[in-house]
């Protein structure tokens, strides 16, 4: 039988996991979910629905860093960066997962609003001005499309901001 302290050890255990899982969070949180309940080489545990909330937390944590993280301007040229076309893809994942799980997180569409105001404005004053090269690797229309889903108008994005868009 596993202490209190035990469990809420392994538990946290998991949850780091799931907080550095990569780009899918729904595969990882799965797997965690078998490991604890019913792998052999797990502890067998019967979760409680707090317990199953925390990973699933965690879980929608990691969706949300990765959500943000190729919307975010700094990120640019650095190695962790996947372009803006896997943030609509992480967005659309992330959705579907918590349609899945029964979860609301609508909370998190007005960060995601204003992180992608804030990038695609600097997106297009750096390419305008020559000092880089656009990174935005899907058309306007995918622009447009995830625009619609943020319930953003895309008069709020900056002038001309299709010059930054791959062609349809």
């Amino acid at each position: 039988m596993m202490t209190s302290d035990e469990r809420t050890a392994v538990l946290e255990d998991e949850q780091l996991i799931l907080s550095d899982s990569g780009e899918i969070p729904e595969i990882a949180y799965h797997a965690t979910l078998y490991f604890l309940t019913e792998d052999a080489q797990g502890p067998k545990m019967n979760l409680s629905q707090k317990e199953i909330c925390l990973l699933q937390d965690a879980a929608l944590g990691r969706y949300q860093e990765i959500v943000l993280r190729d919307i975010t301007s700094e990120n640019r040229d650095q190695s962790i960066y996947r372009g803006v076309r896997r943030t609509l893809y992480n967005w659309e994942r992330m959705q579907a997962f918590c349609a899945r799980i029964k979860r609301d997180c609508s909370s998190f569409r007005s960060r995601v609003r204003h992180s992608f105001l804030a990038f695609f404005q600097q997106e297009v004053a750096d390419v305008a001005s020559g000092r880089r090269k656009s990174v935005v690797n899907c058309s306007a229309e995918m622009i447009d499309e995830f625009c619609l889903q943020l319930g953003l108008d895309t008069d709020c994005l900056p002038e001309n901001w299709q010059n930054v868009c791959k062609p349809g």
